[in-house]
């Protein structure tokens, strides 16, 4: 499928829309209207681009940034909250099938694989898989 180049840039614009990460997500009726193409065009043309549907890409996003915050220490319970869930168990679910293992399993493989010494890390700094990385031995 051939794509026209100003609609190359509409799709890619509503790409950046829809992984922006917003809270709540954007509709997808509004992002078509936003980039100015029919929303059953939109999504037709957006998967054919893409590989996925904008709700698919919105939920992989939300996923990823799951992944992130499980991995700095945040709970399970929080993490579904600040994605803009309601349900931890439909979240738990997701995760899984995406993920491959639960969201409390996960948090507990990424925590050991960088143990954070006492008074390291202050609680007001940025998560501490972020501020370790300088403290990472160098290899040979």
């Amino acid at each position: 499928m051939l794509i026209a180049p100003q609609t190359f840039r509409r799709l890619c614009r509503a790409h950046a829309l829809l992984s922006a990460g917003d809270a709540p997500p954007r509709a997808v009726r509004d992002v078509a209207r936003q980039v100015g193409i029919s929303p059953f065009h939109f999504i037709r043309l957006f998967a054919a681009l893409f590989g996925a549907t904008p709700h698919q890409l919105r939920k992989r996003v939300r996923l990823e940034r799951a992944q992130e915050l499980l991995a700095c220490g945040r709970p399970v319970t929080r993490v579904c909250m600040e994605l803009g869930l309601s349900s931890v168990g439909s979240f738990s679910s997701a995760f899984k099938d995406q993920v491959g293992e639960s969201p409390l399993l996960y948090q507990r493989r990424t925590r050991t694989l960088v143990q954070v010494p006492d008074g390291l890390v202050r609680p007001a700094q940025a998560c501490g898989c972020l501020s370790l990385m300088a403290h990472l031995p160098s290899w040979p």
